[in-house]
């Protein structure tokens, strides 16, 4: 599929329900949900829609990349596929910090227990 053949478009969300426009600043090939961020498993590469799958991709982790960015780690119900996908300038400020801050919310372990180890 060459480029001039991609064809962005609105969508709504799989999981929320939400009319998702396919323009946003920072980004030129919109992938996920600004309200959940949800997406769905579409893209080999980005924009180019020829992956089968077609599931619903999770996020599941914040990246912070070398330059400050921000991505959001994507993980495929369906096939397990793992992917960061940039932030989107109309990515809802809550919901992002509610993933970021996900595993502070939700630890591995105890951490009522914590003790100092010396």
């Amino acid at each position: 599929m060459s480029h001039k053949s991609r064809i962005e478009a609105d969508f709504t969300c799989i999981v929320c329900g939400w009319k998702v426009p396919a323009l946003a600043f920072g980004t030129r090939h919109r992938n996920h949900c600004p309200r959940c961020l949800w997406s769905r498993h579409l893209d080999e590469e980005p924009g180019d829609r020829r992956i089968s799958c077609r599931e619903p991709m999770e996020p599941v982790a914040i990246e912070v990349r070398a330059d400050g960015e921000w991505a959001i780690v994507h993980r495929c119900r369906g096939c397990g596929h793992l992917r960061a996908n940039r932030i989107a300038g109309d990515d809802h400020e809550r919901s992002l910090l509610a993933l970021a801050l996900r595993p502070i919310a939700s630890p591995a372990f105890p951490i009522d227990d914590l003790r100092d180890p010396g």
